[in-house]
């Protein structure tokens, strides 16, 4: 992966997130040009954004698109871990190409999350030929996550879906499931900064794969990583593109 360095980052969304990332950032020794966080800061700093080698765009799923859509407006490449905008992804990867812009999205930045990514996609194919086990994945998070799943929880689900036939969809609980829904339990608690469990389960035996999170670092650290990684590249990408497991 490329390490480069002094970057000049804009920071969109200034929650719990965007200062862990304005932290981290300047830790790895990048320049922070400016940090929007509302409708006049677009006004005030858009300037400043066009001098941007990258912004990093961390806010909700309403204001995710209009954001990255000012972005390619610009010229600016941006690499953005809002979820719960899964139906838009499509249009706006297409809007990326038409534009010659730059997309890097993740659901999740951590890169324990995405050896989970991997993992779950290995034990979906051995377990697609066993019928004796019933399958549920759970998240928790903390009360202030605005989606629900979370987008990690999606992702791992419709990654199972993609390989074991007898699923073709996801529920939340406790909407109607049926044997071919993958039921998802989202719990919220007090500083939880994220845990994802896979369970197979049969009158046997459990088998689990879980990652849980100590803290915001490890998602920040990755989402700066792949800032550094997408400047000079055009296209969409994700973690997979950056990883290549």
């Amino acid at each position: 992966m490329t390490n480069v360095k002094n970057l000049s980052v804009a920071i969109i969304g200034y929650g719990k997130m965007g200062k862990e990332i304005e932290n981290v950032s300047l830790e790895a020794g990048h320049n922070i040009t400016c940090i929007i966080d509302n409708d006049d800061d677009w006004l005030k700093y858009e300037s400043w954004l066009k001098k941007s080698d990258v912004a990093i765009e961390f806010t909700t799923p309403e204001t995710v698109v209009d954001n990255i859509k000012k972005c390619f407006d610009i010229g600016v490449p941006v690499v953005t871990g809002t979820t719960g905008w899964q139906s838009q992804i499509n249009e706006i990867s297409e809007l990326c190409n038409e534009k010659n812009q730059t997309l890097f999205y993740a659901s999740n930045f951590s890169l324990g999350v995405n050896i989970l990514f991997e993992l779950n996609k290995k034990l979906a194919q051995i377990m697609s030929n066993l019928n004796d086990y019933s399958l549920e994945i759970e998240e928790v998070h903390h009360t202030q996550k605005l989606d629900s799943p979370s987008g990690t929880a999606v992702c791992l689900a419709n990654d199972i879906i993609k390989i074991n036939k007898k699923f073709n969809n996801w529920k939340l609980i406790p909407e109607n499931i049926t044997e071919y829904d993958i039921p998802i339990k989202a719990i919220r608690k007090n500083n939880i900064f994220g845990v994802h469990e896979i369970s197979y389960k049969s009158g046997i035996d459990s088998i689990k794969l879980s990652h849980s999170a100590a803290n915001r670092k490890g998602f920040a650290k990755g989402a700066i990583t792949a800032a550094e990684w997408v400047v000079n590249k055009k296209g969409v990408y994700t973690m997979q593109d950056m990883l290549k497991f």
